[in-house]
């Protein structure tokens, strides 16, 4: 689970649910169906429109899984398993992996292909096609967000002239103005929270998922071609080293 997630997003509602509050103001003064349905709804259908329906909900329910739980370890301790792999197969054969729980989806995979002795050829076009097809998964719902984020302060501006419109078109009925204001002002809000506090920071969060996803994924299949070429454990760990900052990669070198 990712927590900066949660903390970011939810420490965003928070500040400005404070802000409220120490205006002296009720939460339900900036709560308003009409607001809500035309920047969340208008902002999705217009991002909707920019995808099949297929695409979307396959983007947008890869995009909230992506954000909430992360896929794979840190790649430091990657590296300690790859090597701890190494090991086993120098030792027992590559039969002895089947003895082995590995968490990581990914790497389980690759070293199912080593057990079963697909060539190098054969587990490096697979495990490249899995990363290179996953990484635009998380391409295309860094794409949606983005998408969404750019139109939900377009729909508050949309919002603001509904309001505005029926505001003026009840001038001669002082009971009406306020309400037409307050549509008016909660649509600019509602569609800068949700761009800025929603929508941007998960997108930001998936470009920044699919180039860590990409490295680790890449991590993985230089260390299942390395068993598969029955190299030491010793060796691969430092052709692995070269994944991580020196900063890390010299306190894994003291501690092994």
């Amino acid at each position: 689970m990712d927590i900066a997630t949660f903390i970011g997003i939810g420490g965003g509602f928070g500040v400005l649910v404070i802000a409220i509050f120490m205006e002296g103001s009720k939460l339900s003064q900036f709560m308003d169906l009409l607001a809500t349905n035309v920047v969340i709804g208008g902002a999705l259908t217009t991002t909707m429109a920019r995808f099949t329906l297929g695409h979307f909900i396959a983007a947008f329910t890869t995009g909230l899984k992506a954000v909430t739980f992360s896929h794979h370890g840190s790649a430091r301790d990657m590296i300690d398993k790859i090597a701890e792999l190494s090991d086993i197969v120098r030792k027992q054969g590559a039969l002895g992996l089947e003895a082995v729980e590995i968490e990581d989806e990914f790497l389980a995979k690759g070293m199912r292909m080593v057990a079963d002795g697909f060539d190098l050829p054969v587990i490096r076009e697979s495990l490249e096609r899995e990363r290179d097809l996953h990484v635009e998964r998380l391409e295309d719902a860094h794409k949606l967000f983005k998408f969404l984020g750019d139109a939900a302060p377009g729909m508050g501006m949309v919002g603001t002239i509904i309001g505005l419109i029926s505001m003026f078109s009840h001038m001669d009925d002082p009971k009406k103005i306020g309400p037409g204001m307050a549509v008016a002002l909660l649509t600019t809000l509602y569609g800068a929270v949700l761009a800025n506090v929603v929508a941007l920071p998960i997108a930001d969060k998936l470009q920044l998922r699919a180039a860590e996803e990409s490295i680790n994924m890449t991590l993985v299949i230089d260390g299942v071609l390395m068993i598969r070429e029955n190299k030491s454990p010793a060796v691969i760990r430092d052709m692995l080293l070269s994944y991580l900052p020196q900063k890390t990669r010299a306190a894994m070198m003291e501690a092994a």
